[in-house]
């Protein structure tokens, strides 16, 4: 029997990222940011005027009140759906069972021009991050240097690289849009592949950008996590 013909146009390797919004942001965010602030000025390594700071990684398990729980059940049912969204066409409208392991999860706190540079994360599948606070988007974006950028996450597609080189040319105008800018809005998590290049702009404003930041692994319920079955699906 011959194969199917795949006459047509065809497009493939779409990279899935998640946006999310909590709906108890406002309620509970005042709490959260006092909770941060105050690991921060107890933190001996930390320097409290530094204009960045970004605490250890072990935040899951280090904060135990009720907001704090909500807050993590939220950020890992945006995993969640992100993952189920990125695999349907592998695993099926009916996924099977899947668990995730939180692999890190900390603060980071930054203003007066402070930013995070380009980078990946390692060790893991998927990563996010979850804005607590920031100006508010007006005052933000009024920056007379930064503007729009001002605090914004940038991701830059998976053939960024290749713009370097002699690939360059009218033809691949596709591949020239290779950047996007997401907002810091309180309450909105990012969930994107790990292995995507990201960075946080310069941020300079009247509060901190406060932000959290994980990684996360991904199970097969069974505890077996044979992907080959899905290799060619």
């Amino acid at each position: 029997m011959s194969a199917p013909s795949l006459s047509g146009l065809h497009d493939r390797w779409s990279t899935p990222i998640g946006v999310h919004v909590w709906s108890q942001a406002a309620q509970h965010h005042d709490t959260l940011i006092r909770v941060l602030k105050m690991m921060r000025w107890q933190d001996p390594k930390a320097d409290a005027e530094a204009a960045f700071y970004a605490s250890p990684d072990d935040l899951l398990n280090r904060i135990r009140i009720p907001e704090w729980t909500d807050l993590v059940r939220f950020l890992i049912d945006g995993v969640s759906r992100t993952v189920a969204h990125a695999n349907q066409a592998q695993w099926g409208a009916q996924h099977p069972a899947f668990q995730i392991a939180l692999r890190g999860l900390w603060c980071q706190m930054s203003n007066r021009a402070a930013h995070h540079d380009v980078h990946t994360h390692g060790n893991c599948s998927w990563s996010g991050v979850y804005c607590l606070q920031v100006d508010p988007s007006p005052r933000r974006e009024s920056h007379a240097v930064f503007g729009a950028r001002n605090g914004v996450t940038r991701f830059y597609g998976p053939y960024a690289n290749l713009l370097a080189g002699a690939h360059n040319d009218f033809g691949n105008a596709y591949l020239q849009n290779n950047v996007w800018d997401i907002d810091p809005i309180p309450g909105q998590l990012v969930v994107f592949p790990s292995w995507l290049a990201h960075q946080a702009m310069p941020y300079e404003g009247e509060q901190d950008r406060i932000i959290l930041s994980f990684n996360v692994s991904v199970h097969a319920a069974s505890g077996r996590d044979e992907t080959h079955a899905y290799a060619n699906a």
